[in-house]
């Protein structure tokens, strides 16, 4: 069949099609990106935190290599060679302030690394100047940044460091001299860092800053092993020669021993297997954490009893929600009745009573839950006013389980009734007299009748207050002390104040995979299917 305008009809009836699925996309694509970018990002970015591992190999990467032949079921330290890693390693990481980062990283794993990084931080440039005073005592030639440049930088990139001025804006990026790293490949790679740092991150002039101690300490090793300087034959090649006849003489840093007088914590075995075992840059180890567990040598294993505290706090979390959630059905059932019954009018004036707590701050009606709760607050006073306690012997309310319980319910009393409104008001009230004209009891026509109507909104009112429970942290950490705290606080925890952002996104991944873990059941058990909003 043919078209008006002379296509093929199905032609012309697919384009169509097409042109609407088009300008439906476009409409929901304002929607779609929002929740890419605020929900389905931000919950992918949690995952990757909760197993990226990236630092330790990152700012220590000649000593992680080298660590991967070292056995750690044994009973020595790594040797001296690992320790000469560890410095070239610890020496630029400190350059770039890195060193404080990894050591907080793994202080998370190991109580006492953070202080252990940050002391050695403070020291390490100690171990190359024994190179660079012996190297400067030798000749004033190696006292000048510039005489390092005349055999370390290109013929063209000295050319145009001759045109450069500070009005031109940055510095021609460093270009090593051909054939220096294969004289000094060491020194080539020490001072290529150091020339990058200046450039790039410090934005400084490189003709005016002297090299750092580790590009002495290099030039010292490139020198003693006589690595292709008899093959060299360009600047400052008198200097180096006589250098390397003096370096046999030199005195001579025993890298093992120097990070041993900084702190004898550099001997110990375990610090070397915390190292290794987070080395890769991906690691199940805050997931292990998360679960009371953690890694070892031996693989996964049991924290000592004194310090599982995770456990504790899942469970707490999910019973402490499904109490919160019953409160709030024994609660907010008798009021949806209530509002479902009333004459629209009445109704209409006891629903805004019903959500006027949404116009107050989550904060402020905390707060004044814990004006009410404590011991010689409002609730407290009345009983004891009342004769129903003694003035010795007032109730703890506050900073338990139960201000918790009380608190949360009040604030999620709303999230259950209004579900449970919306779906008694579909009940026929023919239903219950049809069921009295029976012979049916009030009570009968009630259970066997209209409760199983309002099972749907009971449903709908559950998912939302117990998912709702489950993530609340405001308020437990305000009412909740130390017995009435949720899982969601330690997240918070991690994330704002310890800083531990990899066991926060595990715990958070944990707390998501078991609200969707009960979700499935709950479908499967209820039927999402006969969940109702009205």
């Amino acid at each position: 069949m043919i078209a008006a305008d002379g296509t093929p009809l199905k032609k012309s009836l697919n384009r169509a099609l097409r042109m609407q699925k088009m300008r439906a996309l476009a409409l929901i694509a304002p929607l779609l990106i929002f929740v890419l970018v605020t929900f389905i990002a931000p919950i992918a970015d949690m995952l990757f935190r909760s197993v990226e591992n990236e630092i330790v190999a990152d700012t220590l990467p000649q000593t992680t290599s080298m660590l991967a032949d070292w056995d750690e079921h044994g009973d020595s330290i790594p040797d001296e060679t690992v320790f000469a890693a560890l410095y070239d390693d610890m020496f630029f990481a400190k350059e770039a302030k890195l060193h404080t980062r990894l050591g907080s990283r793994l202080n998370y794993e190991l109580t006492g690394v953070s202080s252990l990084f940050r002391k050695s931080g403070r020291r390490v440039e100690d171990m190359g100047e024994v190179y660079q005073d012996q190297f400067e005592d030798l000749d004033g030639f190696w006292k000048d940044s510039e005489n390092w440049l005349s055999f370390m930088a290109s013929e063209d990139w000295l050319a145009q460091m001759q045109d450069w001025s500070a009005d031109d804006g940055r510095q021609p990026a460093f270009e090593l001299r051909d054939g220096i790293d294969d004289a000094l490949p060491a020194t080539a790679v020490a001072y290529t860092r150091f020339a990058d740092f200046i450039q790039n991150v410090d934005e400084d002039n490189l003709y005016k800053e002297d090299p750092w101690a580790i590009v002495y300490s290099s030039l010292y090793d490139d020198l003693a092993g006589q690595n292709g300087l008899a093959a060299y034959d360009g600047p400052a090649k008198e200097q180096l020669a006589a250098a390397q006849t003096a370096a046999t003489g030199f005195e001579t840093v025993n890298f093992s021993q120097a990070f041993e007088d900084i702190d004898d914590d550099w001997h110990a075995l375990d610090v070397w297997q915390t190292i290794k075992l987070y080395s890769p840059k991906y690691t199940e180890g805050y997931f292990l954490n998360a679960v009371d567990m953690q890694k070892s040598v031996d693989g996964a294993e049991l924290r000592p009893e004194s310090q599982r505290i995770y456990g504790i706090l899942f469970w707490r979390t999910m019973v402490m929600s499904v109490t919160i959630t019953l409160s709030c059905i024994l609660l907010g059932y008798p009021v949806a009745w209530i509002l479902a019954n009333l004459p629209t009018r009445q109704a209409n004036l006891l629903l805004i009573l019903v959500l006027l707590p949404f116009w107050t701050s989550l904060l402020v009606r905390t707060s004044a839950w814990k004006v009410m709760l404590q011991q010689q607050g409002v609730i407290n006073d009345t009983l004891v006013w009342l004769g129903l306690v003694g003035t010795d012997d007032r109730l703890a309310l506050i900073n338990n389980q139960t201000g918790t319980i009380i608190a949360m319910t009040h604030i999620l009393l709303p999230f259950m009734i209004l579900p449970l409104y919306s779906v008694m008001q579909t009940i026929q009230p023919s239903y219950l007299r049809a069921a009295k004209s029976l012979g049916a009891t009030n009570w009968t026509a009630f259970w066997r009748v209209y409760f199983p109507q309002s099972i749907p909104g009971i449903g709908a009112g559950s998912i939302l207050v117990f998912i709702l429970a489950i993530g609340y942290y405001i308020t437990p950490e305000i009412v909740g002390g130390t017995s009435g705290t949720f899982i969601s606080n330690r997240i918070a925890y991690h994330i704002s104040s310890s800083l531990n952002w990899g066991l926060g996104a595990a715990l958070g991944a944990i707390l998501l995979a078991a609200v969707l873990l009960l979700y499935y059941a709950y479908d499967k058990i209820v039927g999402i299917d006969n969940v109702k909003l009205g």
